[in-house]
């Protein structure tokens, strides 16, 4: 692995997809120079912890659960927003330990996720053109000539929410609200008005029950009560990304300080392009994002080039290929990996493959193409003898009515009630519940079916 990170510079030599359009490059200047200057908003042993469970997943161990905001918002920095799209993750995370017996791997999808790449560069309005809305890393939603021009100020605040947001969590994750003792808690405002949320009051009773069993027997573990969180988002500004990278004083070796992980896009994995020269350089472990068009020989080249040494832990490819595709594209990809002797965590998207536009106008998924797409995932991977390691949703912790179906039901008719999404629909607390239960129960039968044939479990894989 090289220790020195390409100049801005190099990559901008280079073929670079989804970048903003800057009119003041004295202006970037500033803003890069002061990024620099910022404190890490993670550390290089946390992204280094997080590695080794991504071995585990990838040695079919774990489990990774990674979900979060399609697009995180600067408003949407509030107590009361973060703390919802934790307890979901954490609702999630404790239905899969305890039905399907499996540690979990949680990974948010939070504290940097401002950027989104688009299909087209302008919104036409009522015969106005306009750029198009990238994130609040970019642009404002707001339709005016002003505030969808494309600022790098907005970088900086990037950085400050990011760091709010993350010093919340680890509040959170270490000071007592992850405590499984109080696992009713986290939902205690749910409606009971769905199976779901019955199935798991009764988990959450039988939890309580047997933790109060271990504490009387004298089993008072930490892991109890804390749990490791770590963050994530696309890598898609190259500025952004470049200017908190930093040199680990313990190793001289680069890691990308913005997130524990960071990912490269269906957009912007092209193998000569900039944004591999700069994930490629860095010790973060790092995602790919593969649709239904990608090739297995070019995936192979990629994975490649990304980790020439075969690093446990140090690539997860992540699969949306879209419930009608997922059963003819994911196996030849799957084998062409499997037959080079590496081993990747192997994760299902199931979100970006299944979008449509509703009657009534709205951009949703239907929460049957979901379960859909993650079912395909588990048969191939069942099919082919390997670990289907993990999924990443979209998802929040509010009421939203952003997709269609789950238990409630809910009709395209039903979109407009809480349509609150700044880009893509997200599965709301109860379907985000019902996909969890649906995969634990996939996870107990395929170990079920091959003799409880993963491998034995390490303390740290918890």
């Amino acid at each position: 692995m090289a220790d020195v990170i390409p100049t801005l510079e190099e990559l901008h030599a280079l073929p670079a997809a989804q970048q903003p359009s800057y009119a003041d490059p004295d202006a970037v200047a500033r803003v890069l120079a002061e990024l620099r200057a910022r404190p890490p908003l993670v550390f290089a042993g946390e992204c280094d912890e997080l590695r080794r469970k991504i071995a585990a997943v990838a040695a079919g161990r774990s489990f990774l659960l990674q979900g979060g905001d399609c697009a995180e918002c600067f408003d949407s920095v509030t107590a009361q927003d973060i703390r919802g799209k934790l307890r979901v993750l954490l609702s999630m995370a404790v239905v899969l330990t305890y039905a399907a017996q499996v540690p979990v791997v949680k990974v948010g999808r939070i504290a940097g996720q401002y950027a989104k790449p688009r299909s087209s560069d302008t919104e036409t309005r009522d015969g106005v053109t306009l750029p198009a809305y990238r994130g609040d890393a970019v642009n404002s939603l707001d339709f005016d000539p002003a505030a969808r021009a494309h600022d790098p100020n907005r970088l900086v605040e990037v950085y400050n929410r990011s760091s709010a947001t993350l010093n919340l969590l680890r509040a959170f994750v270490k000071g007592g609200f992850a405590d499984l003792r109080t696992v009713h808690t986290w939902n205690s405002d749910f409606v009971r008005n769905s199976n779901v949320e019955e199935r798991y009051e009764t988990m959450a009773g039988e939890i309580e029950r047997a933790l109060a069993f271990m504490v009387a027997c004298g089993v008072d573990n930490d892991q109890f009560r804390t749990v490791d969180l770590y963050s994530s988002h696309e890598a898609l500004l190259l500025e952004y990304e470049h200017a908190l990278t930093r040199i680990d004083s313990r190793t001289g070796t680069p890691y990308d300080v913005s997130a524990h992980m960071v990912w490269l896009g269906e957009r912007t994995r092209q193998v000569d392009g900039a944004h591999v020269e700069l994930l490629r350089h860095l010790r973060n472990p790092v995602g790919v994002k593969l649709g239904p068009t990608a090739d297995p020989d070019d995936v192979v080249a990629l994975l490649a080039r990304l980790d020439p040494n075969q690093e446990p832990g140090r690539v997860t490819v992540i699969t949306r290929m879209g419930a009608d595709n997922v059963r003819e594209v994911l196996p030849p990809i799957i084998e062409a990996v499997e037959d080079t002797g590496r081993k990747v965590a192997w994760v299902c998207d199931p979100m970006h493959g299944n979008t449509f536009s509703s009657a009534n106008g709205y951009k949703t998924r239907a929460f049957s193409d979901v379960v859909e797409e993650v079912n395909g995932f588990f048969d191939v991977h069942d099919e082919l003898g390997t670990w289907p390691g993990g999924v990443h949703v979209e998802l929040t912790g509010g009421d939203v009515t952003e997709c269609v179906g789950g238990v409630d039901e809910l009709a395209e008719a039903d979109l407009a009630a809480h349509y609150e999404t700044a880009c893509d629909p997200r599965l709301n607390r109860n379907q985000s519940l019902e996909l969890a239960f649906m995969i634990a129960e996939r996870l107990a039968a395929g170990r079920a079916s091959h003799g409880n044939a993963v491998q034995a479990y390490k303390p740290e894989d918890f």
